[in-house]
């Protein structure tokens, strides 16, 4: 089975350590999330995963291989990044921006071929938004436009799917909506890892947590293992109980 191997990374921007000497193991098929306090590292380590950010230190193995030895086509087909607040071109469909995803795998000319079409296609219908393909991005809803780029990356076909606080600033029926979406994602085989900042989702909607704090590894399990008074107090400085949601049978903190 696949998995993605960090080891020994560090990475610093020109006035900060943001990053130090850090390693951990994603096995794939799985749904993590990387947790911790502001500026603890977690979207610079997401960065890393995709090669968006060159570390000073270390390597990053995806299934044995150094994903900075590889083409950036051929790492496109593999992993796909969905960062925060993404952008997209003035004017631009909600279609142009899915069939986007495709690039890694089309023509050197750019120009979209019938499989291309079909994949695309599919990648709005399973996002609902076959009936809005033709609106222009910019005049979408905050929850319809997260839709829109997760069916960008859908139709880039990877089999890992990272993403940066994708619920930010999104009403919590957007938020439960794209977890939903996420969570179907990952039972349709994709490996996700996201950065959430909702501990409560976090444990609710994915099967491990990885805790950053100062740019290191705090801790690494289940919820059940990973989200305890303990840890909460000293990665977090909160004081909260920690206790088994009635719905959903995962842990549940309440500050106090």
């Amino acid at each position: 089975m696949a998995h993605l191997d960090v080891k020994n990374l560090s990475f610093r921007y020109p006035e900060k350590n943001i990053l130090t000497d850090l390693s951990l193991h994603i096995a794939q098929g799985k749904i993590t999330a990387l947790i911790g306090p502001n500026g603890c590292g977690k979207s610079t380590l997401l960065k890393c995963m995709a090669r968006v950010l060159m570390p000073q230190q270390g390597e990053i193995l995806l299934q044995g291989e150094n994903i900075h030895q590889q083409n950036t086509r051929q790492l496109s087909r593999k992993i796909a990044l969905l960062p925060q607040a993404p952008i997209s071109p003035e004017g631009i469909s909600v279609k142009e921006l899915v069939g986007y995803g495709r690039a890694p795998w089309g023509n050197r000319w750019g120009r979209l071929n019938n499989t291309d079409h079909l994949i695309v296609n599919e990648a709005l219908a399973y996002t609902n938004l076959t009936d809005y393909q033709n609106q222009d991005v910019s005049a979408l809803s905050g929850g319809q436009r997260q839709r829109a780029w997760i069916a960008m990356i859908l139709a880039q076909q990877t089999d890992w799917v990272l993403l940066d606080e994708p619920t930010t600033w999104l009403d919590i029926s957007y938020q439960v909506e794209l977890l939903n979406l996420m969570r179907k994602l990952n039972q349709q085989g994709k490996t996700i890892v996201v950065v959430l900042h909702d501990l409560n989702q976090a444990c609710r909607y994915c099967d491990e947590l990885i805790v950053l704090k100062a740019g290191k590894v705090q801790a690494q399990g289940t919820p059940e293992e990973v989200l305890t008074p303990y840890l909460l107090k000293e990665t977090f400085s909160l004081t909260a109980e920690v206790h088994t949601d009635p719905i959903s049978g995962t842990p549940c903190l309440f500050a106090k």
